[in-house]
């Protein structure tokens, strides 16, 4: 089967067209096709974030993956948040921008909001790109300075982008852009050997003969920029500057969080991420742009009005950091353009060539209704009175198979193809392909249809969590002196709890050694040298301010640490007679109905993390066993609770039992409550 028939693209320089009646993922199918003929560049704007993510999961899809995709992201934080964005998408961004440099072909996808975001020049990211290969000469000292100088840290461990390690002939450092870290193997001043390592396991993997390091930040770091940094600082910035906490840690080479917000002061100029583009760049933007953007750009100068006045942590206006509606219409001007709409259009907007009205249509209801005599009723009907082949999709192999469980009990067997393209040259009349999309497609004259599992199920909004790195063995192990700051309380293995006061110089049998300084009761200091720092652990006291000082050689912490162990061995004696005594019963055994189950699963919100998956498992497990169930499940606001609650409660609702669930007053609860009540009103549970 030939791929469905493309809109009109601009074809001339400066051209603009208009897209209208678009549903589903329609734009994303027609971009892909454009894009594919042209072999050009394409600029897509997205009205929010959460859109981009999506376009780029269709694109990908449609594509099969050939046509290149530069998704820019959002830094995510609001503007002149006191915090830093995470430095992986700090890495994304500047890996994003080095790319555009070289692009021709491909599309770039960018929030509205992002796109407004003023960048670092062009030349910045080039003219600070650093390439290592086997064989070359290292000069260590100048390596770190020139590494530092591209907002690089020198940390004890390499866990996360922009840090590097120094270990005797070992240099790990975690590139920017890159999604795992590196280890050279130096034999005197030449690099011996390069190899990708895991930071969790510290553990060398493959080799690689070169590496290519980016900046670590989006402005630099040396002393040229902090010089340029405090003048600029000073020529627009009124009043002292000597109160301003950034002012000062900038000037001594330290980067408080957000100091992003203060982008331009650190280049001569800035750019827009359209500086970035090629000339024959084609644009596609949603018909009301210029709303979406005078809104994003109304919320900064709220933001800027509310923090304006701050005498220790003064801002830049937001004309200095964002583009504004008009500013944005101009840059996107030179480039040939088509605006797109779900609204059928009648007339020519003034501006534009001709317009063009797709034929695709919006999917029906088509949600199985779990309590009904026939829960896939619609899905049946719509199928037997269209002449179509379709494409149903789901986002993972287990959903996959659980999708052909639930059709083929309605005798809907599709086969199952591996993408689009797939799908096209096949001639089945239903299949089935694994893929993350959420939206379906209806293409009434060319007879296509793709139905997402989510149309099936209920709505469920994918959301990608990031991983994040675990920076530690365990959580109160400190392994790196930057999480420490004069003051905070802290555990001695030997000695009990002290008070850090800063690192200190000695000298120990004429060598000069640092150690951290920690102050006990009385006034005692104990000197501790860095390399011994593993046996220092965080104090975990409800106030640190109050934290009990032990004493120095007055056994108190020896007699605390007995004490404890005493404790432990009378708490785990008194657990093994409970749990003795708990084999001993028969607890209630739930009987779960898979179907149903997997249903009300479906109408939650959130993908989980491998963390919630598990403790849900655990839970339904306790639940459908013979055994007494004793399980807690805790853990901090928005890590999934409720939604463990819920499950469970559904479990023991199916098996008629009287359950009350205590819910946090939110919107995630609330809407779970509403799910729950639609689909699923015979089931005896009260909320509360």
């Amino acid at each position: 089967m030939e791929a469905p028939s493309t809109a009109p693209f601009p074809a001339a320089s400066k051209e603009k067209l208009q897209w209208g009646n678009i549903n589903g993922a329609e734009l994303s199918l027609s971009i892909t096709q454009s894009l594919q003929q042209l072999n050009r560049t394409g600029l897509l704007i997205a009205p929010d974030v959460q859109t981009a993510h999506r376009w780029e999961q269709e694109i990908r899809f449609f594509s099969n993956g050939n046509l290149p995709i530069i998704h820019f992201p959002d830094q995510e934080t609001l503007p002149y948040d006191v915090f830093s964005p995470l430095p992986e998408l700090t890495s994304q961004r500047l890996l994003s921008l080095h790319r555009l440099v070289s692009t021709d072909t491909g599309i770039v996808i960018v929030a509205i909001s992002t796109l407004l975001q003023r960048l670092p020049p062009v030349s910045f990211t080039e003219s600070n790109v650093i390439v290592l290969s086997v064989g070359d000469q290292l000069d260590i000292d100048a390596f770190r300075k020139k590494l530092e100088n591209n907002g690089y840290q020198c940390v004890s461990q390499v866990f996360s982008h922009g840090e590097f390690a120094v270990r005797g002939s070992l240099f790990d450092i975690f590139p920017t852009g890159s999604e795992k870290p590196y280890r050279l193997d130096l034999f005197d001043n030449e690099i011996d050997s390069i190899r990708t390592f895991d930071p969790e396991t510290q553990r060398s993997l493959e080799k690689t003969k070169n590496i290519q390091l980016l900046p670590a930040r989006e402005f630099p770091t040396d002393e040229e920029a902090i010089k340029r940094f405090r003048k600029k600082y000073r020529e627009q910035i009124e009043g002292d500057p000597q109160r301003s906490l950034v002012y000062r840690d900038t000037s001594e080479g330290i980067f408080p969080g957000g100091v992003e917000y203060y982008l331009p002061l650190f280049h001569e100029s800035t750019a827009r991420l359209t500086d970035y583009l090629p000339d024959n760049t084609l644009c596609f933007y949603p018909e009301d742009y210029p709303l979406l953007a005078d809104s994003f750009y109304q919320e900064a100068l709220h933001r800027f009005e509310q923090r304006r006045y701050d005498l220790e942590r003064p801002i830049l206006p937001p004309d200095q950091l964002f583009q504004d509606k008009e500013e944005l219409s101009a840059s996107l001007k030179p480039y040939p353009s088509v605006m797109f709409s779900g609204d059928r259009l009648t007339e020519r907007k003034k501006g534009y060539g001709s317009f063009y009205n797709f034929d695709s249509r919006a999917l029906p209801d088509l949600t199985f209704h779990a309590r009904a005599n026939d829960p896939a009723n619609s899905l049946k009907s719509f199928l037997n009175n269209q002449s179509m082949r379709v494409l149903f999709t789901v986002e993972s192999g287990g959903r996959r198979e659980m999708l052909l469980d639930t059709l083929k009990q309605y005798d809907i067997n599709p086969s199952v193809v591996a993408d689009w393209q797939s799908f096209l040259n096949s001639d089945e009349e239903i299949s089935l392909c694994v893929t993350p999309i959420e939206s379906g497609l209806w293409l009434e004259n060319q007879k296509i249809c793709v139905i997402p599992e989510a149309l099936l199920l209920g709505e469920r909004v994918r959301q990608d969590r990031r991983k994040r790195k675990i920076k530690t063995d365990a959580d109160q192990v400190i392994r790196n002196l930057t999480e420490l700051h004069a003051g905070t309380p802290v555990v001695h293995e030997e000695h009990g709890i002290g008070r850090y006061l800063g690192l200190q110089t000695l000298e120990i049998d004429n060598e000069i050694t640092e150690f951290l300084t920690l102050e006990y009761a009385k006034g005692d200091k104990l000197y501790v040298p860095v390399s011994s720092l593993h046996l220092i652990s965080r104090y975990t006291g409800a106030n640190e301010d109050t934290a009990p000082l032990h004493s120095l050689g007055s056994g108190q912490w020896e007699k605390a640490k007995k004490k404890a162990i005493e404790k432990v061995h009378d708490v785990a004696a008194e657990l093994l007679d409970i749990y003795a005594r708990r084999e001993t019963h028969t607890g209630y055994r739930f009987k779960l109905d898979e179907t149903d189950y997997e249903k009300f699963v479906a109408t939650f919100e959130f993908e989980e993390t491998p963390d919630q998956q598990s403790a849900i498992e655990a839970v339904i497990h306790d639940m459908t066993d013979s055994r007494p169930m004793d399980r807690v499940v805790c853990g901090d606001v928005g890590f999934g609770k409720t939604e463990v609650a819920m499950r469970a409660a559904f479990v023991a609702a199916m098996n008629g039992k009287q359950v009350a669930v205590i819910a946090p007053t939110t919107l995630l609860a609330q809407q779970h409550l509403q799910n729950f009540s639609d689909r699923f009103a015979d089931y005896p549970v009260h909320w509360s």
